[in-house]
């Protein structure tokens, strides 16, 4: 199978899901949002890069499909470990090892990569944190 209609497709699945879902909630209007309208506002914009995904799957050619079974285990590991860690220790640690052991998936590993994309997730969480007031254990 063409790889980018591989992502098209499962993009288009986690859209449909979402926005199916999301219209079991009250959608309101733009000026009063109901608690259905930004999950089917996102969905509908996921649908769009799906659609937009399977569309290079036409224009460009056809790079095949190749499951790596090593790959899903890494990030399936990488959540448990986050939420192991989150319980044993706390989140921000959790946040920190779960990337060091996701991108070991990846083609090429950076430990100053992974240093940054720990820190970027670490201040979106601390900034739920104090601008929204999510009950986070982060420290």
């Amino acid at each position: 199978m063409n790889r980018h209609l591989a992502r098209g497709l499962f993009l288009a699945l986690v859209a449909l899901g979402f926005g199916l879902g999301s219209l079991r909630y009250s959608i309101g209007r733009l000026d009063h949002a109901g608690p259905g309208l930004f999950p089917l506002a996102i969905s509908a914009l996921l649908f769009l890069v799906a659609l937009g995904t399977m569309a290079r799957a036409a224009v460009e050619p056809s790079e095949r499909l190749e499951v790596k079974v090593g790959n899903i285990g890494l990030i399936l590991g990488s959540l448990c470990a986050f939420a192991l860690v989150s319980k044993l220790v706390n989140m921000s640690a959790g946040i920190v090892v779960m990337v060091f052991i996701a991108t070991a998936a990846g083609r090429d590993y950076s430990w100053i990569r992974n240093l940054k994309i720990s820190a970027g997730l670490l201040a979106i969480a601390f900034g739920f944190q104090q601008l929204l007031g999510l009950n986070l254990p982060l420290l």
